[in-house]
């Protein structure tokens, strides 16, 4: 296959030619013109496709030749190791470059200064140490995620259902679980506006753009005047009409957008009376950058807590967030208009890392304030501050989103998985593919399509799916390790935990795939443990969606309020893990 695959290559330099003189030749030509457009259509597709050849192979192709695996078979953590070899080390050096090279491509546009450089650098070793030992292509991940969605699904309906666990304060459970259900209703709105316009038009495509449309053209007012920041009048416009507020309630209103710099918003909530700052979460490469900076940093939150760690690039952010609201004198100003109202932090995605991160360093000066963080990452705060953040902090979860579980320690997990469903498959691969888009699509028995073979019979697996050199090596522990054994983090990225206490919603009855009906959701309070694995399904994306989120609270509140007289079903939905 490498043979075929390098003949390839050596006729790339011939098309590349004929593109050449067939864009040249087009210039001069006299025929009828819908010939002359069938032409320029032809020649236009066969640029765009040497232009996205040439991206892959910058992209994917391994100028190491794979030279990493066999000095990676300790895994992971053999990258901190102090013992390794000059020559792993000038590998895991080289590699690191190469990806490096890559993400530079990739983020060009990109201007670089301090932070856009370590940002680089994070990213670009969290790359190389994660596929520092495997070989796949694109296909083999597909069909390793088809196999290890239907092999979820397949030990889940195998499960019993979970028995409520009842408590003596069934009732204030209930009530707690009640009001904080309808204050992430209220202050989901706040996370939403700080997406800007794009977002409300993307929520209202036939109406969004009139709606806005007279704060996109009109000028600077004095109304506008008030409101410190950079708002731009597109923003302003939108968030008028998902908060609702009027100009005067606007305190501040930031699109600045750096790596590690957040744009952010603070108004004055008078129905719950309250200061808001909402945290916009990622809309950008600045800030899928800021994401990707995952290694871990010490906080000083100035309490008496040991192991005070958390996810570098959040961190990063929610300091630059804490600087200007402190050091430019914002939140004062705020409380200067309205002292006895409390504050409270909001964000969604990376906006709710930053919001929670932003709650632990304002704890000191700020005793009251509240923090609800929507669909954060799981990868953020350590064990000690995880514990620390529950008096304070709601993170609200839906469905099967995937950031809620996605993690260093977690990816990980992911990777051994597949390894082992597609190392343990002898299924051919466009068979296991057909049969996965028929049962996202449509659904059917996950238990009639055996994924794994049992080892007892292993010596029956003469023709896997993927041979032996594609995989981990074999004395790997993450080919190894058993299903349930934790994978060994490395110093660099530690186990982290989602903030807070958290509620997750989940869709009642079979999740619909291309069925029409509303969904009915219910809503509970659950452990950390219950997101410490990446679950597989067609909604792991789109229940990440602010507006998927938003559609979900409108109706659990609506449902919740419309049941109150129902106190049996109420209490079904308050079962504590």
């Amino acid at each position: 296959m490498s043979k075929l695959l390098y003949i390839r290559l050596a006729l790339f330099l011939p098309e590349v030619v004929w593109a050449s003189l067939g864009a040249a030749w087009i210039q001069g030509v006299e025929c009828d013109r819908t010939v002359v457009n069938g032409i320029i259509a032809t020649v236009i597709v066969s640029w765009i496709i040497i232009a996205s050849t040439v991206i892959t192979i910058i992209i994917v192709f391994d100028p190491l030749g794979g030279k990493m695996a066999p000095y990676s078979s300790a895994g992971p953590s053999h990258l901190d190791s102090h013992d390794s070899s000059p020559l792993f080390n000038g590998l895991k050096t080289a590699a690191t470059s190469v990806w490096e090279t890559r993400v530079k491509l990739l983020c060009c546009c990109i201007g670089e200064d301090d932070h856009t450089r370590v940002a680089f650098s994070s990213t670009a070793e969290l790359f190389s140490t994660y596929f520092s030992d495997t070989d796949l292509v694109p296909s083999d991940i597909a069909a390793g995620l088809t196999l290890l969605h239907q092999q979820q699904d397949n030990i889940r309906n195998k499960q019993e259902p979970a028995e409520a666990i009842s408590h003596s304060s069934g009732t204030s459970q209930e009530a707690d679980l009640d009001a904080e259900l309808e204050n992430c209703h209220h202050y989901m709105q706040f996370a939403a506006a700080a997406y800007g316009w794009p977002l409300y038009i993307y929520r209202n495509p036939f109406t969004g753009f009139c709606k806005i449309g007279g704060n996109c053209c009109r000028s600077r007012t004095t109304e506008y005047e008030l409101v410190g920041g950079d708002q731009l009048n597109c923003h302003f416009g939108s968030i008028l009409q998902t908060t609702g507020l009027q100009y005067r309630d606007f305190i501040h209103i930031s699109f600045h957008d750096k790596v590690y710099e957040l744009p952010f918003l603070v108004a004055l909530d008078h129905r719950e009376e309250s200061v808001v700052v909402a945290v916009r979460g990622t809309m950008s490469l600045q800030d899928i950058l800021t994401d990707l900076s995952a290694e871990s940093e010490t906080l000083d939150l100035g309490c008496e807590l040991q192991d005070c760690v958390a996810h570098k690039g959040i961190s990063q952010a929610a300091r630059y967030v804490y600087r200007r609201l402190i050091n430019d004198g914002i939140l004062s100003q705020a409380f200067s208009v309205a002292p006895e109202y409390r504050l409270v932090l909001v964000g969604h995605s990376l906006g709710a890392g930053a919001a929670a991160l932003l709650a632990l360093m304002l704890k000191n000066t700020y005793p009251h304030v509240r923090c609800y963080a929507f669909s954060p990452p799981r990868g953020l705060l350590s064990k000690s501050l995880y514990e620390y953040s529950k008096s304070f902090i709601v993170s609200l979860i839906l469905g099967k989103d995937v950031i809620p579980r996605l993690s260093v320690t977690n990816l990980e997990d992911l990777k051994k998985r597949i390894l082992r469903v597609i190392a343990h498959c002898n299924k051919p691969k466009y068979k296991i593919l057909l049969h996965g888009c028929w049962y996202e699509l449509f659904g059917g028995d996950p238990g009639n399509f055996p994924t794994e073979l049992d080892g007892v019979n292993q010596e029956n697996l003469t023709q896997p799916l993927l041979g032996e050199q594609s995989l981990l090596t074999h004395s790997s522990p993450a080919y190894n390790c058993s299903d349930d054994s934790p994978l060994h983090s490395p110093s660099k990225y530690p186990t982290l935990y989602p903030p807070g206490r958290i509620i997750h919603l989940e869709e009642n009855g079979p999740s619909g795939r291309l069925c029409c009906s509303a969904a009915q959701y219910s809503a509970r309070w659950s452990h950390e443990s219950e997101f410490s694995r990446i679950l597989i399904g067609p909604k792991m994306l789109t229940d990440h969606m602010p507006d998927i989120l938003m559609r979900a609270l409108d109706h659990l509140v609506s449902d919740r309020a419309a049941c109150v007289s129902c106190p049996a079903q109420g209490a079904s939905h308050v079962d504590m893990v």
